[in-house]
């Protein structure tokens, strides 16, 4: 069985948020077939949603309109009693879902070997995720259109645009071994 990970699906990467990233609108479109396939197939959702901590910058404060999920996103209550733990919140403080979560207890819990990941920043919280997942032994694969990043720049290193650091996150990933699977490719239980 496999296991969707929805990583910071939340508002602040919006373009009003304090975090935007680019082709916010393109990926969360993705991520809601994702998320749509995922519960008319009964399978599990991981909701990874991230809160700052008091010291660090106001973005992602809990309670804040920013550190809320994307409209129509979040975890719901499916009504079967046999999986009546289909959907869950994780709230992490640190890159990684895996890190000061019991993530990865749930997913044991559940027999799921596999999860499939969406969400922001493709290179931060995603690829943290990812690789945390591979250093435990699951089966990790990423659909390239539900996530994405921001421009980077850099005084030594110069500038990558946006696409260019999700592809780069991407390709790091899937030669860690990770799998890339994009929506039409289809998905393996």
């Amino acid at each position: 069985m496999h296991t969707l990970v929805v990583v910071d699906a939340q508002n602040e990467f919006s373009s009003h948020g304090l975090r935007p990233a680019s082709g916010h609108a393109d990926a969360l479109e993705a991520i809601a077939l994702r998320v749509e396939e995922a519960r008319r197939e009964g399978r599990p959702i991981a909701w990874i949603r991230h809160h700052n901590r008091p010291d660090e910058p106001s973005a992602f404060r809990p309670g804040t309109w920013g550190a809320e999920y994307s409209p129509g996103l979040g975890p719901v209550e499916r009504g079967d009693a046999e999986r009546g733990d289909a959907e869950r919140e994780f709230i992490k403080d640190v890159y990684g879902a895996f890190t000061g979560t019991d993530l990865e207890a749930w997913l044991r819990e559940l027999g799921s070997e596999e999860v499939l990941l969406v969400g922001f920043f493709a290179h931060m919280c995603v690829s943290t995720t990812a690789r945390e997942g591979l250093m435990r032994g699951l089966a990790v694969a990423v659909d390239p259109a539900g996530v994405a990043s921001h421009d980077l720049d850099h005084p030594h290193l110069g500038p990558l645009t946006a696409d260019e650091v999700r592809r780069s996150a991407l390709l790091h990933l899937a030669d860690m071994g990770a799998q890339i699977r994009p929506q039409e490719a289809g998905v393996t239980t």
